[in-house]
């Protein structure tokens, strides 16, 4: 084997008693809030619930018993037919503009909130089962969850995580034995969710649209609390939690254009207070780069094409600037100067993080007139040669210290036509003060040559889906979350789609 294979099977039952550590110790929140933040209600219970998949790594993180999690009775409560000690389900409400149409209440209409756990780490962690039935948010929906778009979710969030992106992850994923019905049948499935919270812009903007201040003010103090503790001091809390907020979504939109993901579905209720990437439907990471790619079915329009992603993320954090400004100050003319004034900082912040990312792709320590320029070149001609993102970076590192091994060669080379830019860019490496061992392992980091990829994951969500085969889902997880160095035998894991594996559309699974 190529790499060690971490599925994850029963292993053996135990049972709880009162003697003993709850298997999932919750600390719960949220519930202090008013009863107009939530509606209290249970998972709806599915026929015969099966394990998938239980990520041991962040079980343990989280101080979860990973074997009582895998066991029968921890599948039970993973497909909401139990309910664990301590856990007080909820579904949250919230609003949001979804493609840029104003929804006045959305809510947690697939999807229940168990609780809270304290992590290792002493971070409070949001458990959250998706796919758990209907809730009074569903808007007519089934509230249960396809088995592909769980796969998904899994597969990307974790994959995400790996690369040091902000994510929400997955801990578990279970089928229910159910059908569920979209454009055609699929096995339904139930994934765990977890997240620092789930607390998103739609929030504020429900409670900013019903004028209901009271509510605002209380969920400023929580978020402070909860993510952001230093604002409590500041002069005007509710703009310091504004603008923590801002240079999250600033740093994180850089991550992702640096990765060449593309989330798909930006509405305000997928924009987490936490600075986390949620909601994993329609997303993809490019192959070719292009600027207007996109992926989602549903974005008919390419408003959250890969080059948007930036601005639209501003649009968004001026919604939830807008929902503050009650509490910002009770002078509407003041709110909005103060507010403007830090919505203002995100095009510096974006493009500071964006360009340190760049640099540390390109092998530069520090900065220098020109290297702005270097990198705008270099991704027209990619865009010129239609060069794959991630091979065309992870072949530039090969070639920052050619002696060093095996490289991509095989599966990418650059086209004449990037030969005067070549130049260019080993002459400004020249200048830089690093070693070549170093920037070539520097580069390593900033360029992975594994991603999950489209057509991979269809290739694992089919196989699963329509021969209950998890074989090639348990393959690409186990690869994408401990990413190994390149070496032959890999390629396919690394490889873009031939012309007849291209996914060009995915689907968000409600």
């Amino acid at each position: 084997m190529l790499f060690r294979s971490r599925n994850l099977v029963i292993v053996h039952v135990r049972t709880y008693g009162d003697d003993m550590t709850r298997p999932l110790p919750f600390d719960n929140s949220y519930l202090q809030l008013p009863e107009r933040f939530y509606t209290r209600l249970k998972p709806t219970p599915v026929s015969r619930p099966g394990p998938i998949r239980v990520n041991r790594a962040l079980a343990e993180q989280l101080g979860i018993d990973a074997d009582w999690l895998a066991s029968g009775e921890g599948t039970q409560v993973l497909a909401g037919n139990r309910i664990p000690e301590g856990a007080e389900p909820i579904a949250t409400v919230y609003g949001g503009h979804q493609f840029g149409g104003w929804s006045p209440q959305l809510g947690d209409g697939r999807a229940i909130l168990l609780g809270e756990v304290i992590g290792r780490d002493g971070g409070r962690y949001d458990i959250q089962l998706k796919g758990s039935g209907p809730t009074p948010y569903s808007r007519g929906g089934d509230g249960r969850a396809p088995l592909g778009p769980v796969l998904r979710e899994y597969i990307v969030s974790e994959a995400m995580a790996a690369l040091g992106v902000p994510t929400t992850r997955s801990l578990a994923a279970v089928t229910t034995g159910d059908p569920v019905y979209r454009e055609v049948t699929e096995p339904g499935a139930v994934l765990t969710r977890v997240a620092k919270s789930h607390i998103r812009i739609g929030t504020f903007q429900y409670f900013f649209a019903r004028q209901d201040i009271e509510a605002l003010r209380l969920l400023v103090d929580h978020v402070i609390e909860r993510h952001y503790p230093a604002a409590a001091g500041a002069d005007n809390p509710a703009i310091a939690l504004l603008e923590a907020v801002i240079a999250g979504q600033a740093s994180l939109l850089a991550q992702w254009q640096l990765l060449g993901f593309i989330h798909g579905v930006m509405n305000t209720d997928n924009m987490l207070l936490s600075g986390e990437t949620i909601d994993y439907g329609p997303c993809a990471f490019m192959d070719t780069y292009d600027p207007a790619t996109v992926f989602s079915s549903i974005d008919r329009q390419g408003r959250y094409a890969y080059g948007n992603q930036p601005g639209i993320a501003h649009w968004n954090l001026s919604r939830l600037a807008q929902a503050l400004m009650p509490v910002i100050h009770a002078d509407e003319d003041q709110a909005l100067r103060l507010a403007q004034d830090s919505l203002d900082a995100y095009p510096d912040l974006f493009h500071t993080a964006y360009r340190h990312g760049m640099a540390s792709k390109l092998g530069l320590s520090g900065a220098a007139t020109g290297d702005e320029s270097l990198a705008i070149d270099l991704l027209g001609l990619m865009a010129q040669e239609q060069s794959d993102f991630t091979l065309a970076f992870r072949r530039l590192a090969d070639l920052a210290h050619p002696a060093s091994g095996h490289g991509v060669g095989n599966l990418f080379e650059f086209s004449v036509a990037f030969e005067s830019w070549l130049v260019r860019w080993r002459q400004r490496i020249e200048e830089d003060l690093q070693s070549a061992d170093d920037r070539q392992a520097s580069m390593y980091r900033a360029n992975p040559v594994f991603i999950p990829r489209n057509h991979l994951v269809a290739a694992a969500i089919d196989a699963a889906v329509n021969e209950a085969d998890f074989a090639p889902f348990n393959r690409l997880v186990d690869l994408l979350e401990q990413p190994p160095d390149f070496e032959s035998g890999l390629e396919a894991y690394a490889r873009p789609p031939r012309p007849e594996e291209v996914v060009s559309k995915t689907f968000c699974g409600t």
